[in-house]
């Protein structure tokens, strides 16, 4: 018995008792269990009379050895399982020598929940039969013969680091369908293998291999579901083949993540699984990935995409019995044949939340070309690597991964293959060309279609899900609290009423002063005085209300009374066209008038009067947002309306002055941004921002000199400042003053370098994890000569949305810098002065920049500050000093100066091209409508950082712009899936919901207009989800959500129009009639919305004062 010798951690496995078990002979045989791991035994228990009901008490413990460094590792613990046998021992028979033993059944226990962190765990494990044996089959209904277990480690088997980072691959290969047609039941044994590799601590790989599949003809579907087996052969017992809870359950093709799910292919599909030839696995083989293997698994989906599934055929071979077979290595290539390749497009692995692709995947022939160029693999799994797989190649060879990777090859084997690869585009011809480029056996997979069912699921998502907490809550509890409005109607009648009150009110004034001249005792007695004294007093009255101006003031209150009348009930809206007609009606709206004057003054006048309308304020940083919404729907007269109007409430409040600048240098109006800048400045001589803005503006206007004095004036101020440094040396570039462009460069590193530290030190205190760092030490520092190193800071990418067609953007960093993540917003203002492009350049041209980055790298002796080294990473610090300026710039919308700054990021020895970089470049070219050119800078922000949700929101907007809704909604609802928010979050919900309702899908506008409402408020919101909820007939809130809007901005055409619409459904006529009024007044576009009111009104029978 070969016993496992290792100094890893001990994991027990305990047999306790056994249930239901039967034997050959008797009805209480003696039996005992062996148990075996990886084709290992692990022990033998005693020999345990069975009761007769059945049981039996074993208590038999056994130990498997884990070994980090070597033997059993996490792989085997993952895909290998302990087999538990158990046999009967006959009784001796006359002149028997030995015992004669009978296998019974096997038992499987699975080890998968020691690398899910626990320690300890019981199963009831089912003991399956070998082919005549007397224990009852597993089936339902039936009472089933087991096994107690328990399985124990003394600690766990990962650490916590392990098993928050690590994850576990679990790969399922269901079958290859419609299989070419010399595949051949009959005739040699053929070996049908399928494998990948997945990247593993190191260099090396680990391959993932499925062998000895079944060549089935076809004539009927596989059953589903269906239970997924061990990749490990000489299992005795049938039933002991499929894994535990583990079941291929097939789907629609239609949700399905592989190549073949459109409608058009269900034919083909159907056909293929049902008709047609097809080898049949059903092997699930798992593989335990560290946390380094799934940062690399992730990185190299990123950058590769495509992953290569090889699928080929070996023939069995039978050895003799005591003849050894020899192989070389000719006569393996030779056996290799029919060698193909799936492209499993792993992607979306990398989508938030997904853990599991599931698809059916072409098979294509191996050609090492067309691999290199799709997956970048330099070598293949069977060809180049798997000799020893086809040498084990023998019927009931074990049928799983080898317990260590093999796959592993020399830099200089690379290099030479690699090269090889790539000079097959040149013109001298190679002599392995022909075979690397022809493959007639893997055509034949083209030729019939072939494709394979694979699955692959993680047990967590590379990227984790947001799981939004009630994002489809009520459309009450969305509505903040206001105070209630007092109800306003309209409409003929209303008119009416509105001149009775104002008669009985002037009438009311009118008499107040009689009293206040005559006495109230006069009054009553009225009908005492004569007439000659009524008509002096008459004359006085008149006579003092002339001369007081009450009577002209009378004759203003009445006025606007008497204007809606004639435009509610008269319908008079435009000039007469001659004077008779204007005679003709001023006489019949004096007469309506005056009886309408007997009316009210017969009524009783009420005590009561009507109380002051309640105003809805609106905050400084909502009309901020709303001035960002009227940019990007190109309404620069009304966002500049909403810029002044915040200026007028706070005069002295200087950030209303600089973003009513940046707004200014967005309309690319410098002269007014200098003003406004300059009044900033005025109102604060020590703000730095202002300072900072003002040399900028004066360098774009040419003045230099006041550019040096407010860049320096900034330094002097704030020295600790990295923008008034970087800002100083790029105006020293401009003036050709090398040694102080240096000067202020290094000072910028400096000061960047402190406040790295500073951070560090800081999150050290509050983990009490500081360490004294002695004066002069020599510590590694973390930072490079013009920023923080990769591994010490985070990129903080802010994209911005940007605008309707042809409109340029600023960020919303008033309204959201509430926030202290979004500090940094990017801008997105158009271009007015001559640039250059940092990337487009040609290596011939770069000699200046060759020259700059002489002179940068320089720098970078001249440093004596040094880091202590911590893997904390700090929060919100940029990589370069040129990379905080460039986010400064673009705040502001000096995107006039951002050109020269991303020079020199892409020259810094710190910086270069990065995800952030190339997203400042797109949103460049974006403003400027060169979709092409911005939309190649996204796929370079994508391919360095896939995960970042800016590059998803800012490609949205890209397709939004060029028109590509359905692509801009993919790229809209993956950003908002992410656990963390873009940066600009605003007009990514407000262009997903208008696409939605593009689309007819209200319920999930409705959800996004939710999420918008609850993030920033704003007319368009509410309009939004109004529109959702009246489109799903939900009226009461589709009016809530409408007055919402309303009462946030009474100019929208598009509010009243819903309103007219919501009045119409709900039968008021008032509010019909008044909210159509204001739609025709403020010129609805929509003219399909118009038509659509127009139709209701006509089928509800009023709502048209004009009908």
């Amino acid at each position: 018995m070969e016993q496992v010798s290792s100094t890893g951690k001990p994991i027990q496995i305990t047999v306790t008792d056994g249930y239901d078990l039967k034997g050959f002979k008797g009805d209480t045989p003696v039996t005992f269990i062996r148990a075996e791991f990886n084709q290992v035994v692990l022990g033998d228990s005693a020999k345990i009379t069975v009761s007769p009901e059945g049981t039996a008490k074993y208590n038999f413990t056994s130990t498997l050895e884990f070994n980090t460094e070597g033997g059993i590792t996490l792989d085997d613990i993952s895909h290998k399982p302990v087999f538990l046998t158990m046999t009967e021992v006959l009784p001796k028979e006359k002149k028997q020598k030995d015992e004669k033993t009978l296998i019974l059944g096997q038992a499987v226990v699975d080890l998968l929940p020691l690398l899910e962190g626990e320690i300890s765990f019981e199963t009831m494990a089912p003991l399956h039969p070998v082919p005549g044996s007397p224990l009852e089959p597993v089936r339902a209904g039936v009472k089933q013969c087991s096994l107690e277990v328990k399985v124990s480690v003394a600690e766990p088997l990962l650490t916590t680091a392990q098993i928050l980072g690590g994850s576990l691959l679990k790969v399922t290969l269901e079958a290859a369908y419609s299989v070419p047609e010399s595949f051949m039941p009959v005739g040699p044994l053929q070996n049908y293998m399928v494998g990948l590799q997945v990247p593993s601590i190191g260099e090396k790989d680990y391959p993932i291999l499925f062998k000895n599949g079944t060549l089935k003809l076809g004539g009927e579907r596989e059953p589903v579901p269906r239970p997924k087996k061990w990749p490990i052969a000489n299992i005795l017992a049938p039933g002991a083949n499929n894994i535990p809870d583990a079941f291929i359950v097939g789907g629609p093709y239609e949700e399905e993540d592989g190549e073949l799910n459109h409608p058009e292919d269900r034919e083909f599909r159907n056909q293929s699984e049902c008709i047609k030839k097809r080898i049949i696995w059903d092997l699930e083989s798992r593989c335990y990935l560290d946390p380094t293997a799934v940062v690399s698994f992730q990185k190299r989906i990123a950058d590769c995409r495509l992953w290569p599934v090889e699928i080929t055929r070996v023939p069995l071979i039978t050895a003799p019995k005591g003849k050894a077979t020899r192989f070389d290595k000719a006569d393996d290539e030779s056996q290799l044949s029919f060698h193909g390749v799936a492209y499993v497009n792993m992607v979306p692995l990398l989508y938030p939340g997904v853990k599991r692709i599931r698809g059916a995947f072409h098979i294509y022939p191996y050609l090492d070309s067309t691999v290199f160029e799709k997956t970048k693999c330099l070598f293949s799994l069977f060809r180049d690597t798997g000799h020893h797989l086809i040498q084990n190649n023998k019927i009931g060879g074990i049928n799983s991964p080898l317990s260590k990777p093999v796959i592993s090859k020399n830099l200089k084997e690379e290099k030479i293959q690699a090269s090889s690869i790539k000079s097959q585009s040149s013109d001298t011809p190679l002599e392995i060309e022909p075979t690397l480029n022809h493959n007639p056996e893997g055509q034949q997979y083209v030729e019939a279609g072939t494709y394979i069912v694979l699955e692959i699921e993680l047990d967590k998502a590379l990227v984790p899900k947001r799981m939004p907490e009630e994002l489809a809550g009520r459309v009450k509890e969305m509505i903040p609290p206001r105070p209630p409005l007092t109800r306003r109607t309209g409409g003929a009648q209303k008119a009416v009423s509105d001149y009775h009150l104002q008669i009985k009110n002037i009438s009311r004034a009118i008499l107040d002063e009689y009293h206040r001249m005559f006495g109230k005792q006069v009054a009553k007695l009225e009908s005492d005085v004569d007439s000659e004294t009524l008509e002096e007093q008459k004359c006085q009255l008149n006579y003092e209300l002339n001369c007081s101006g009450k009577y002209f003031a009378f004759k203003e209150q009445l006025k606007h009374a008497v204007v809606k009348i004639v435009r509610e009930k008269y319908l008079k809206t435009t000039s007469f066209e001659s004077q008779e007609e204007l005679q003709t009606f001023i006489s019949e709206l004096y007469v309506f008038l005056v009886d309408q004057m007997h009316v009210a003054l017969n009524q009783t006048m009420p005590d009561d009067v009507q109380g002051a309308v309640s105003t809805i304020y609106t905050s400084s940083e909502q009309l901020r947002l709303f001035a960002f919404e009227a940019e990007v729907n190109e309404n620069f007269e009304m966002a500049a309306v909403y810029y002044e109007e915040r200026i007028v409430r706070e005069p002295q409040n200087l950030e209303h002055w600089l973003d009513y600048g940046a707004f200014c240098l967005l309309t690319e109006d410098n002269i007014k941004a200098q003003e406004c800048f300059r009044k900033a400045l005025s109102l604060n001589q020590n703000h730095i921002h202002s300072l900072l803005l003002c040399g900028v503006l004066a360098v774009l206007m040419e003045n230099y000199e006041q550019a040096e004095i407010f860049f320096e004036d900034a330094t002097c101020l704030e020295p600790s400042n990295v923008v008034a440094w970087t800002l100083l040396g790029l105006y020293y570039e401009i003036q050709n003053n090398d040694i102080r462009m240096e000067m202020a460069f290094h000072e910028g590193f400096k000061q960047l370098q402190a406040r790295a530290l500073q951070a560090q030190v800081t999150k050290q205190k509050s983990m009490g994890t500081i360490e004294n760092v002695e004066e002069g030490g020599n510590v590694e520092s973390s930072l490079g000569p013009w920023g923080v190193t990769d591994g010490s800071s985070t990129t903080a990418t802010k994209a911005e949305a940007p605008a309707g067609p042809g409109t340029p953007l600023s960020i919303l960093d008033g309204f959201l810098e509430a926030s202290s993540k979004l500090q940094s917003d990017s801008q997105e203002p158009i271009l007015s002065v001559q640039s250059q492009d940092p990337v487009e350049q040609k290596p011939s041209n770069l000699h200046d920049k060759e020259i700059t980055a002489k002179r940068e790298a320089s720098k970078c002796q001249d440093s004596s500050t040094f880091l202590h080294p911590t893997s904390y990473v700090v929060s919100q610090i940029p990589t370069t000093i040129f990379m905080e300026t460039i986010r400064f710039l673009m705040k502001f919308n000096a995107v006039q100066y951002v050109h020269r700054v991303l020079a020199h990021e892409l020259l810094c020895p710190q910086g270069g091209p990065s995800c952030e970089y190339y997203l400042v470049l797109a949103q460049t070219y974006l403003l400027k409508k060169d979709f092409a050119k911005a939309e190649a800078y996204l796929q370079q922000a994508a391919q360095m950082d896939y995960l970042n949700p800016n590059v998803w929101g800012v490609k949205g907007h890209l397709y939004f712009l060029s028109g590509n809704h359905a692509e801009a909604k993919a790229c809209y609802e993956r950003t908002i899936s992410f656990v963390v928010d873009a940066s600009e979050m605003h007009f990514i919900f407000l262009r997903l919901g208008h696409i939605y309702l593009e689309e007819k899908e209200y319920e999930k506008a409705k959800k996004t207009y939710l999420q918008a409402c609850k993030r920033s408020p704003s007319c368009l919101t509410w309009l939004g989800l109004g529109i959702a909820c009246y489109r799903l007939e939900e009226i009461t809130e589709a009016e809530d959500a409408l007055s919402e809007a309303n009462a946030l901005s009474n100019y929208n055409a598009e509010v009243w129009a819903y309103l007219a619409l919501v009045s119409l459904k709900a039968g008021r006529q008032l509010e019909a009639e008044q909210a159509y009024k204001y739609t025709m007044k403020l010129k609805l576009k929509d003219e399909a919305l118009l038509a659509e009111i127009h139709m209701v009104q006509e089928m509800v029978g009023f709502g048209n004062p004009s009908f």
